[in-house]
């Protein structure tokens, strides 16, 4: 039984993505998923483009820099003093 991840890019727009992880086996010809999902969101920031590349295959990074572009839409968001 060999442990496969299913990657899916939900919800992709100019300023944000969803990344969805599911582990499968397969059993007896039948996959069945193993564990939780696990979602994250990323912003089209500097940093959320760095945790993005850090996390994806090559294939899904590029396909969302396909549609944030070039250029962050979204500022990083600035620490309040308190």
């Amino acid at each position: 039984m060999e442990l496969k991840e299913k990657i899916t890019l939900d919800m992709l727009t100019k300023d944000s993505v969803s990344v969805l992880r599911q582990q499968f086996i397969n059993y007896n010809g039948v996959d069945m998923q193993v564990g939780e999902n696990i979602r994250n969101a990323y912003m089209n920031s500097k940093s959320g483009r760095e945790q993005l590349r850090a996390v994806l295959p090559d294939e899904y990074y590029n396909a969302v820099m396909a549609v944030w572009g070039t250029e962050p839409t979204v500022d990083e968001p600035v620490e309040s003093e308190v």
